[in-house]
């Protein structure tokens, strides 16, 4: 997030106040009277609004809210500028305690004319809908949990403990005495939603593993999913948060804008670190979390890592929030260099890469079978050696040869 600068010279200044039925909108000319008195214009009347009262000489300033990129692809090609401004920075620069309609107009149009506008990045419309669809994802696995989590709290009630079939057995829950009819039938129709929520969630993760591979997002996706504990999931929502990862100029900022820097305490000589900020993308920060555990279980160095921070703090969370933050800057560099693991052998790339062929099907692997794809994937990262044969776990592992996975690509129309 950065403060805009250079707002004046404009003909208008307009403020856009968004709300669930409604637009306030209110504009301002350079010596801050008014020419568009605050009011309000409908939802579904405010294309036709904008189209007759925009022109190229404006300035609009718009709040993050749930439609505001709806309101931004109306208005940006009418106005002159349109900056959108971070509704949490904005409270906190305003600070006022009186809320009203015409006062927010007029507390944005005050940070429009002072330069001072907390601007958000304008994602395009390929990044809107993977994070919309990420955020679709999410519900559902949020949906299945809450059922669960019911079942469970039944089973606490009546002192059951679950078989090995696991809460699935819809069987198992009509024998059980203890249970009523009326919670039988809750039952029931609790496992039929459960069991169609996971058809949901399997499809839309098929459709995130076809994304993975394809043309828009496949070669920034395979880069991430070379890093341990990075897999289709993690690559996507990373990149829906991201989006063009150009606009960090360093990792530090990358880290900032996932909320996992450390918040700084400065008075007099007193210098003191204190929790992180959780300032930022609240999706990244959490897939950055479960990546740092996953990474720590598949990965001798990121284990290393978390023990040693481990022994420092004595708390695992904080440990594993280090090494969430370590593999968010590891990120930046594969992302931004375009290089591979430093902290991991050609061998290991290539077993991580074989790790991912085998949890893709056929059709996401694009007609290449898993060995191929494995190899085809090396050679996407950039990896120069021709490994065919390695060792892992005791395990001989075999990978197609280069060729083979040329002609296979020439085959099958694959650049």
């Amino acid at each position: 997030m950065k403060r805009t600068q250079n707002t004046r010279g404009y003909e208008r200044y307009f403020a856009i106040d968004t709300h669930r039925e409604y637009h306030l909108v209110g504009g301002q000319n350079e010596d801050q009277e008014w020419v568009v008195n605050p009011r309000r214009v409908r939802i579904e009347k405010f294309p036709e609004w904008a189209q007759k009262n925009f022109r190229a000489g404006d300035i609009v300033i718009l709040e993050t809210t749930t439609n505001v990129w709806d309101t931004y692809d109306i208005v940006a090609p009418l106005a002159g500028r349109v900056l959108v401004a971070n509704a949490a920075a904005v409270g906190e620069i305003a600070g006022a305690r009186v809320k009203t309609d015409t006062k927010d107009i007029e507390r944005l149009l005050k940070l429009l004319f002072g330069g001072i506008v907390p601007e958000v990045w304008v994602p395009p419309v390929q990044v809107r809908e993977l994070r919309a669809f990420i955020s679709y994802r999410n519900r559902l696995v949020k949906m299945a949990t809450m059922i669960r989590n019911r079942l469970q709290s039944l089973l606490h009630k009546h002192s059951l403990v679950l078989p090995e079939e696991g809460i699935l057995n819809q069987a198992w829950w009509d024998a059980q005495a203890s249970i009523s009819a009326l919670e039988k039938m809750q039952i029931r129709q609790e496992l039929g939603l459960l069991d169609e929520i996971k058809k949901l969630q399997s499809a839309v993760n098929e459709e995130l593993e076809k994304q993975s591979t394809g043309e828009l997002w496949g070669k920034q996706a395979l880069q991430l999913m070379q890093l341990p504990g990075v897999g289709v999931i993690v690559a996507m929502t990373v990149l829906s948060a991201v989006g063009d990862i150009s606009r960090f100029e360093d990792a530090k900022q990358l880290v900032g804008y996932a909320g996992l820097g450390a918040g700084v305490h400065d008075s007099g000589k007193t210098h003191k670190e204190k929790h992180i900020t959780k300032k930022g993308r609240k999706e990244l920060r959490w897939i950055m979390v479960e990546a740092a555990w996953r990474a720590v279980r598949m990965s001798p160095y990121w284990k290393e890592q978390y023990e040693k921070h481990l022994r420092r703090v004595r708390k695992p969370n904080q440990a594993i929030v280090v090494i969430a933050r370590k593999l968010l800057v590891a990120i930046w560099h594969v992302l931004t260099k375009e290089e591979t693991d430093i902290h991991a052998s050609e061998d290991d790339l290539a077993y991580k890469m074989l790790l991912l062929s085998w949890s893709l099907n056929d059709n996401v692997r694009m007609g290449l079978n898993y060995k191929q794809f494995a190899k085809y994937a090396l050679m996407k990262l950039g990896v120069e050696k021709d490994i065919t044969r390695f060792v892992r776990k005791d395990v001989p592992r075999r990978l197609s040869p280069r060729e083979e996975v040329l002609a296979r690509m020439v085959e099958l129309g694959i650049a």
